[in-house]
């Protein structure tokens, strides 16, 4: 281990346009996804037929087939095929995941630049056998005559052939993401109108950037498209209140189609090296690395009581902001991710409140942060959340946010699902 450590420079970042599900990616799967992503990043940069020091790619939803993801969209990149890649998982902080595992590797000096980045379907997914067919599938590449191999289909019945496709109910509990979140929601006393609100300033927030050309060199046209398909640029509140909750059915529902994110396709990645790395070739560093931390929350009630399920960045960033020394109102810019946007405000006040603070971090509250310095330029209720390639998205917009200022501090706060959270600090 090196005396000291490297800075890791954020030097850019490129994706393709997010699409909702079953749109314009339809008929598209990952491996096509990222690996357009990532050509746009070897283009971007001038690094086709360059060697780097490592890859790491993943996605949530992928076919058996795509078990080296990330080394086959190496290949089809244009980089060297020498570089080496893997792949990493970790629902909807697989990106943000793979920033900080490339960091450490540039900040130890094992490499001195990278690829991270992820990618995601929920248009183009894997259908499976359900059991009682996989099994008889089994049994019959196990026989050895004719009648053995025969046999065991007469035990099927029509039912027994109906596909099994893959979901994002936790095994632990069968409730979905939204299902949880509407308990945060509750528990936490976060109204429908308080959620509506940040899902129209994500909208408008997001089609401003847009209008502006904030995006212009971030995200590299794909599949037909120019732009992410689901920013609104005429959302209204009006609008918004007439729609149906999706979850709770009942009078005390809040969570509906327009305060969550929508199910969305498409890939995104980031550039990262030492600052030597990337003044000998001439590239601008955005922004640095400086910290991170991950975090998980007992929202299975395996320890003692059950907990939000989204809520793990509220451990992880303190964590974070005591090892830089920092508070939570030393930002500029906040990037939260936007799972549901009860789940960004049951976190806020989660940090504010004295009560939780101390009986859940053993500390005293971290304060409320400027709603203006939150997600900018949008976030993922408006733009979309293809789950393994949102920490890549959000990493490259800070990065050039903060370059954009010259200088400054942001926060990114990701949360996922097994009640996870990733978290980062970028400054320049």
């Amino acid at each position: 281990m090196p005396a000291s450590l490297r800075k890791v420079a954020i030097i850019g970042g490129a994706r393709i346009p997010f699409a909702r599900s079953n749109t314009a990616y339809a008929e598209t799967g990952n491996q096509e996804m990222l690996t357009a992503a990532m050509t746009a990043l070897v283009s971007k940069f001038n690094l086709k037929g360059q060697l780097v020091g490592e890859v790491a790619a993943g996605a949530l939803i992928k076919h058996s087939s795509d078990w080296n993801l990330a080394r086959e969209c190496t290949l089809g990149s244009g980089l060297h095929p020498r570089t080496p890649a893997y792949d990493l998982q970790r629902a909807c902080g697989t990106s943000l995941t793979a920033v900080v595992q490339m960091g450490h590797r540039i900040a130890t000096g094992e490499i001195d630049c990278a690829i991270a980045g992820g990618s995601d379907t929920a248009s183009d997914v894997p259908l499976g056998y359900r059991d009682k067919l996989r099994r008889t599938v089994l049994r019959v590449n196990r026989a050895k005559s004719f009648g053995a191999r025969l046999a065991p289909w007469f035990s099927l019945r029509p039912r027994d052939f109906k596909p099994a496709t893959p979901g994002t109910t936790e095994p632990r509990t069968g409730m979905s993401m939204g299902d949880h979140t509407e308990v945060m929601a509750k528990e936490w006393n976060i109204g429908r109108a308080e959620q509506d609100q940040l899902a129209f300033e994500s909208h408008s927030k997001a089609a401003a950037a847009w209008k502006a050309g904030f995006f212009g060199d971030l995200v590299s046209p794909f599949g037909g498209l120019t732009m992410d398909n689901n920013v609104r640029a005429n959302a209204s509140l009006e609008t918004m209140a007439k729609l149906r909750t999706a979850y709770d059915r009942s009078a005390k529902g809040t969570l509906t189609a327009a305060n969550s994110t929508p199910l969305t396709d498409g890939a995104a990645c980031v550039l990262l090296g030492s600052e030597e790395w990337a003044k000998a070739r001439g590239l601008p560093v955005l922004a640095y690395l400086t910290h991170s931390a991950s975090a998980a929350v007992d929202f299975a009630g395996l320890a003692g009581p059950r907990e939000g399920l989204l809520m793990a960045p509220t451990y992880a960033v303190p964590q974070m902001l005591d090892r830089a020394g920092i508070t939570l109102q030393d930002f500029d810019i906040y990037e939260i991710h936007e799972a549901f946007a009860a789940q960004v405000l049951c976190t806020l006040k989660a940090w504010e409140s004295e009560d939780y603070c101390r009986s859940k971090l053993g500390r005293g509250a971290l304060g409320a942060i400027d709603r203006k310095k939150m997600n900018p330029k949008g976030s993922s209720v408006a733009l979309g959340h293809p789950f393994a390639a949102t920490g890549a998205r959000i990493v490259a917009m800070l990065a050039k946010q903060l370059h954009e200022r010259g200088s400054g501090r942001g926060l990114i706060s990701v949360c996922t699902a097994g009640g996870m959270g990733v978290t980062a600090i970028l400054e320049r």
